[in-house]
């Protein structure tokens, strides 16, 4: 995040409203998170049909819990976000998060953020997939107040209003399930959206005990980033074609990747 969005982030918590929290207890239901997918809506079918050839020998409906950053960077952010706005697969329910891409796309569109700024955070490619060319659109609209108008119209009301409404956090028993992580000096009811899908060196470098398993994404690796106390799911899905998917099912984890 540059410096300019970091002197804004302030501004963002009041102007935002609160995303929704559930809470689910998944004790008897088979549950399927997926790390960052980034505009790789290739990855995300394959990760899917792992799923269901994996799901077709546990009983019961399952959930698939999404872990937020569907836009940017990768090819296909509009294909994406219009395959996670269709009905989950037959037998399952689904689970979308918002991740820090999501918030910072829709600050763009509420006018918090530069289109300088957005750009910055691999938003060029969101907007080729849908149509827009971020290279022609800039000769076409000089001033910047006509440009930021014709893109802001020119996105999908319906893909919008799906990435407003997505909650920030899951929580079960004895899973939590966010974007980025939790602050570790702060209980779970004072835990932040911001927090929740920005965070990182507080969380990541925090010897405080966490509360429960914390799955999250945000902070790419190689691998899986596997501790005693939290899941880290992203692998650079974008860049690698390795999307990262953890199965949870009778106190156990099962990973697997496309």
């Amino acid at each position: 995040m540059s410096d300019t969005l970091a002197r804004k982030s302030e501004v963002w918590k009041m102007a935002r409203q609160p995303r929704p929290r559930l809470t689910l207890d998944i004790a008897e239901t088979p549950t399927y998170a997926i790390g960052d997918i980034h505009g790789r809506y290739d990855l995300l079918v394959k990760a899917e049909e792992a799923i269901l050839r994996d799901g077709a020998q546990l009983p019961g409906r399952k959930l698939i819990v999404t872990l937020g950053d569907y836009v940017d960077r990768g090819p296909e952010s509009a294909q994406v976000i219009s395959h996670l706005m269709e009905p989950p697969p037959e037998g399952f329910d689904r689970i979308c998060l918002a991740g820090n891409h999501e918030n910072t796309m829709l600050d763009y569109i509420d006018g918090w953020v530069s289109y300088d700024d957005w750009m910055r955070m691999g938003s060029a490619e969101l907007l080729k997939s849908y149509g827009l060319d971020p290279e022609h659109l800039p000769l076409v609209f000089p001033s910047g107040a006509q440009l930021d108008s014709f893109i802001r119209h020119s996105l999908p009301r319906t893909h919008i209003d799906f990435m407003r409404a997505m909650p920030v956090m899951l929580d079960t028993p004895y899973v939590l399930f966010v974007h980025a992580g939790i602050d570790p000096a702060q209980p779970l009811a004072a835990q932040t959206d911001e927090d929740l899908v920005f965070i990182r060196h507080r969380f990541l470098e925090s010897r405080v005990p966490l509360p429960k398993l914390v799955v999250h994404g945000h902070t790419p690796n190689d691998e899986p980033d596997i501790r005693s106390r939290r899941l880290n799911l992203d692998t650079r899905a974008f860049r690698s074609g390795k999307l990262t998917v953890a199965r949870f099912w009778q106190g156990r984890v099962h990973l697997f990747s496309t």
